[in-house]
């Protein structure tokens, strides 16, 4: 087995017992103390529960994070492009103190996976086909400025990995495989790519995944295999090795709704609104035996072309972020029976 298999996870996480979305929207309008510690908070939560590589915690909404400072004439160079310096994320600029502490308790920086909404999820939110090159390589550009702001000002973390999350490519109908995507992608992963940090792309369906194979800037294909392990079942090893590409495989089921009802079906319960039933869910779902079946069913399939692992998607949807960190405990307890299993 690869020594190189990393537990990360996606980045969405619950918001505190208590906040609403209207709060968080005006705490990032104007950062505080407050919001800084809220994001601390459940940075330490990821770290403790056993994930290797975390994400930010991502409390904003996934596409207006990205879009609403690209369309605001005074953060941008020209339409959709951002200026350097606007394209800030607000939630590693909280974590600064936060990794300052870490680096001094444990004498090394905080490695942390950055999560950036991609140029075609931007686009298609923004505009009808066809695609225009113009103006979805603008919001490339954007995209690869985010990135590249986020690991040029590191101060006390580093930057060891980048994700492009694409989830309506291979869903969303409008979408089609062409050159536009291509050169959108490749252009979004440049920098991250010249610097020779791993870059993935977060994908709900694998049906696009050939065509990312041909972009050079995108070296790691997620696919949510957890919920849905027949998605391997897409993916040629041969054609991941030919490219010389490798997997980030879910093994942890993250649809809450859906692994609820199937639970309350079975069991004749009604689990959200108590959450001693929902915390069976997580466990029966997502206990660390299963998730380290899911880990060995897929590494039998590709062995060393799978580089990352963690849960299938962001967890904002579940109700606590109590349940949350159960799952991330979950999942890095299922990765480390796999991995003392294999050695």
């Amino acid at each position: 087995m690869s020594s190189e298999l990393i537990y990360d996870d996606i980045g969405s996480y619950p918001l505190p017992e208590g906040t609403s979305k209207e709060w968080i929207e005006k705490a990032f309008a104007m950062p505080d103390d407050a919001l800084y510690g809220m994001i601390e908070d459940a940075m330490w939560q990821k770290i403790n529960a056993g994930v290797e590589l975390p994400t930010y915690p991502q409390f904003q909404h996934m596409v207006a994070q990205f879009s609403e400072p690209m369309m605001d004439d005074t953060k941008t160079e020209a339409p959709l492009l951002i200026k350097y310096e606007e394209a800030r994320i607000i939630e590693l600029e909280a974590l600064e103190t936060l990794a300052a502490r870490y680096k001094a308790d444990r004498g090394e920086k905080l490695k942390l996976r950055v999560c950036v909404t991609g140029p075609i999820e931007l686009y298609y939110n923004q505009f009808q086909p066809p695609v225009y090159m113009d103006i979805v390589l603008n919001i490339a550009k954007s995209v690869c400025r985010f990135i590249k702001h986020s690991i040029e000002c590191a101060r006390n973390y580093e930057v060891r990995c980048v994700s492009i999350d694409e989830p309506s490519m291979g869903l969303d109908p409008r979408i089609e495989e062409d050159e536009a995507v291509i050169k959108a992608l490749e252009t979004a992963s440049q920098f991250a790519f010249q610097k020779g940090i791993d870059t993935q792309i977060h994908l709900h369906s694998p049906i696009f995944y050939e065509l990312v194979c041909q972009v050079e800037g995108i070296s790691v294909i997620g696919v949510e295999s957890a919920a849905n392990p027949s998605l391997l079942q897409l993916i040629d090893r041969e054609m991941l090795e030919r490219y010389d590409k490798y997997l980030r495989v879910g093994i942890a089921r993250t649809d809450i709704m859906s692994m609820a009802a199937e639970y309350d079906e079975r069991h004749h319960t009604r689990a959200f609104g108590d959450e001693t039933i929902l915390k069976a869910i997580i466990d029966e779902y997502n206990n660390p035996e299963r998730v380290k079946q899911r880990l060995k069913h897929a590494h039998a399939i590709f062995g060393d072309r799978i580089k990352y692992t963690g849960p299938d998607c962001g967890l904002r949807s579940f109700p606590g972020q109590d349940l949350a960190f159960r799952l991330l405990k979950n999942t890095a307890d299922g990765k480390k029976a796999f991995v003392e299993a294999s050695t």
